[in-house]
């Protein structure tokens, strides 16, 4: 007898439809075979499904079966196909109605003793389903919740295969999981930190908030100890809360990579990562023989802050310069690509020399010219150039360090961030386009300059070098600051300030 059931597959965090199809035949098949392009961790599922049937009391069937998974030119990765696997052995033996079994998506993982275990992307997988127009999908229990947040299917979470089977049955009645997303985005939505901690670096709280106002990358230069990791992870709180959207896209990323806690439903928080500068290139990118997301995806819609940039492998930068620009990662194998998102905010972080502390007051820099000029040489000019603003972090006074306190806190500045943003959307006619993202021809038609600021930033371009990217990133930093004030027209004295967060460019 044959049965049919449906099941989803994930290539990177896009999830494809697939059909199960178990077949048992009287005369029978030396062993269960698994066809349909299936990983090692499929074909291992036959032996799964056979005990957890057993140590459930349920009857295996005395021959072998046939599973088949299409479409067949579809490699199948994961364990989430045990659970489709064991119902449809079940159901092929009459004791599941196939037709149904028709209505559902399932997924899951079998423990030997027939638990369901949770699996990795539930979330892109609901999703898939809604879009192929189910209305139900049967998922593991403690992915339940992540898999609700899908509008427009019923979720039913199961915690062993029994359950799944008299659920199926119509034996055991079982309630369709739902989640309260407002009252997710009340609690999770909460930073612990606030740009009101950090004492002094007033210069650098403003290029913060005009990277935060028009999504720019930002790179800080200072020695040790001045407070960059700390600005870094609380520029997080000063922008504009995550869209349910936003939300969705950057969960679903976090469930593809087994990063999402048990039990969770939604990020809430825009993500901040910080990986070490040992960090190899795939690491960053993401990669794999099973694409995965690196962390470059994984700061998607948030906060990307490489400390010691010049410490990283010379390699390793270069292959973030294609994702600063575009927003998206492909990565290429022989049997197909994988997409991820990946539009984050660039924090870069370096000291001015390999000691630390040139040009500083703290202590007297060992360093010579030319150990200076090797150690900024490590990142690119072409790399720099696509860092919209770079700011020098200088050493806190005590003063300033033991004052009570310093400048308005994050919920303020991200008031003034959130209008900026706004005016933004209104300008370009698209929520999520920000200054940063435009084009050359928008720059052309939305950032004109008059005669003044022109001068201005001819001089500035023939004194530094600048280049044509550089000219574009100055006008789209100034468009930002006039925003933050409330300016229809870009003045000299915007002009003038964006120029100043372009003078480390004589240094690379």
């Amino acid at each position: 007898m044959l049965a049919r059931l449906n099941s989803v597959t994930l290539i990177g965090i896009e999830g494809i439809l697939c059909e199960v199809e178990v077949y048992i035949c009287r005369s029978g098949f030396s062993k269960s075979v698994i066809v349909g392009l299936p990983d090692t961790a499929v074909r291992e599922s036959a032996e799964r499904v056979k005990s957890a049937i057993i140590n459930r009391g349920l009857p295996y069937p005395k021959t072998e079966s046939l599973i088949n998974l299409a479409p067949a030119d579809v490699r199948k990765a994961g364990p989430a196909f045990d659970l489709p696997i064991a119902l449809g052995i079940l159901a092929s033996q009459g004791i599941l109605d196939n037709k149904t079994l028709d209505d559902f998506v399932i997924v899951g993982e079998l423990a030997l003793d027939g638990r369901v275990r949770a699996v990795d992307g539930v979330l892109s997988m609901a999703m898939t389903a809604r879009a192929a127009g189910f209305k139900r999908i049967i998922v593991p229990k403690d992915k339940a919740a992540e898999a609700a947040v899908v509008a427009g299917i019923d979720v039913y979470g199961v915690e062993s295969l029994t359950e799944a089977v008299d659920f199926l049955g119509g034996s055991h009645d079982l309630a369709a999981t739902k989640v309260d997303i407002d009252k997710i985005f009340s609690i999770e939505s909460r930073y612990d930190g606030d740009f009101a901690d950090v004492r002094g670096q007033e210069t650098v709280k403003r290029a913060l908030t005009i990277a935060a106002a028009g999504s720019h990358n930002v790179m800080m230069i200072g020695p040790p100890g001045t407070g960059k990791t700390m600005l870094a992870q609380r520029l997080a709180t000063i922008l504009p809360p995550l869209s349910l959207a936003e939300s969705l896209e950057t969960t679903r990323i976090y469930s593809a990579a087994g990063l999402l806690e048990t039990g969770r439903a939604l990020l809430a928080r825009r993500p901040v990562r910080m990986p070490h500068h040992s960090a190899s290139g795939p690491a960053l990118v993401g990669g794999g023989s099973n694409p995965r997301p690196g962390e470059l995806s994984l700061a998607h819609f948030g906060i990307l802050f490489l400390d010691e940039f010049a410490e990283f492998q010379r390699q390793v930068l270069e292959m973030i310069r294609q994702p600063l620009e575009d927003g998206i990662i492909t990565i290429s194998r022989v049997k197909g690509s994988a997409r991820f998102p990946a539009r984050f905010i660039l924090v870069a972080a370096m000291n001015p020399c390999p000691c630390g502390y040139y040009g500083t007051d703290q202590r007297r820099c060992k360093c010579t010219p030319n150990q200076i000029e090797r150690y900024l040489s490590k990142v690119s000019g072409p790399l720099m150039d696509r860092i919209d603003i770079h700011v020098d972090v200088p050493a806190v006074t005590f003063a300033k360090l033991r004052a009570k306190t310093d400048g308005p806190d994050s919920a303020a500045i991200r008031d003034d961030v959130v209008r900026a943003r706004r005016i933004q959307a209104e300008r370009f006619g698209k929520k999520t386009l920000t200054n940063a993202r435009i084009g050359h021809r928008q720059v052309e038609k939305f950032c004109r300059l008059e005669e003044g600021s022109e001068m201005l930033l001819k001089h500035a371009m023939a004194e530094f070098g600048l280049s044509a990217r550089a000219h574009d990133k100055i006008c789209k930093v100034a468009r930002t600051i006039a925003d933050l004030e409330g300016a229809e027209h870009i003045a000299a004295e915007h002009i003038a300030e964006a120029i100043s967060y372009r003078k480390l460019d004589r240094k690379f």
